[in-house]
């Protein structure tokens, strides 16, 4: 369905996968930076996943009872010892835990919604967009969307900007200001005048790398995994009643099939990775140096 879509739009396969690869963004205007726009799309489907996710633990909560629980509510709650015993291992301040265990357990429902959304067609929601732009009497070919929030490097960086501000409010609560600041300049290679602006460039340095990897991480993964369901895609909208055709619509349903399977596993590892080192950081910033 995929190749044939391009095909009725004239587009070409690399064509194909600049579109589905573009954001519906706003509009930028001349000679602003490019904070300035703003990924509609990634907007939409992270507000509306996050909602989704917060309900479904309220729901959880709401209709638990002391009795045998149903399969919904054993699954939460094994979700919830999980993630407490997790945190009980790293976080070991039970005040901050009454916080950050919560805070856990959203990041990782969460970003499993979101990622889970790389489980759908490709075609599926883009068509439906473009359909919708049709009816609104605009041009289907600048019908932009795309549906994977964490393939987004905006989004990804943004969750994990919030967590160092998270660590940093930790550092300052646990520590004080001024111990914080003292820890700055003194840590990791010792109190003394010549080697503050070594320490303090080392604990940036691990600041911005903490940053970055956390929300690059999930960001490549998830784009990687994108474009592989793309490719796929075309294989299934390059067939014709020839053996080459009828080869690459076998290949497209088995490899489709394959990758969707292991790909359940990436979108539940990836949300995982990011909640342990949320918990990791966290933890580091209630550690004295």
């Amino acid at each position: 369905m995929a190749a044939e879509n391009a095909a009725e739009h004239g587009q070409t396969a690399g064509e194909y996968i600049v579109h589905h690869l573009t954001h519906l963004q706003s509009s930028k205007p001349g000679g602003v930076a490019d904070f300035s726009v703003f990924n509609f799309d990634s907007l939409f489907f992270s507000i509306t996943l996050g909602i989704l996710g917060c309900w479904l633990l309220w729901l959880a909560a709401r209709k638990a009872t002391s009795g045998v629980p149903g399969r919904f509510q054993a699954a939460v709650e094994l979700l919830v010892e999980m993630v407490d015993q997790q945190a009980k291992g790293i976080v070991h301040n039970a005040t901050s835990r009454k916080f950050v265990a919560p805070l856990a357990l959203t990041i990782f429902v969460w970003i499993f919604l979101l990622n889970a959304m790389d489980l759908f067609p490709v075609d599926l929601f883009p068509a439906i967009w473009a359909k919708i732009f049709h009816i609104a009497g605009e041009d289907p070919h600048h019908a932009y969307l795309r549906v994977v929030p964490t393939a987004d490097l905006s989004v990804t960086m943004g969750m994990s900007v919030a967590v160092l501000l998270i660590c940093i409010y930790y550092n300052i609560k646990i520590k004080g200001a001024g111990g914080w600041v003292h820890e700055l300049f003194t840590a990791p290679f010792g109190n003394h005048w010549a080697l503050y602006p070594f320490n303090f460039a080392m604990q940036m340095i691990e600041f911005v790398a903490k940053t970055v990897s956390h929300g690059m991480r999930l960001f490549g993964n998830m784009y990687a995994g994108e474009l592989i369901f793309l490719l796929i895609a075309l294989m299934g909208g390059a067939w014709s009643m020839s053996a080459t055709g009828i080869g690459l619509a076998i290949g497209h349903i088995i490899a489709g099939t394959a990758w969707a399977i292991f790909h359940i596993l990436i979108i539940t590892l990836q949300a995982f990775v990011f909640m342990m080192l949320t918990l990791v950081y966290i933890g580091q910033a209630h550690d004295h140096h």
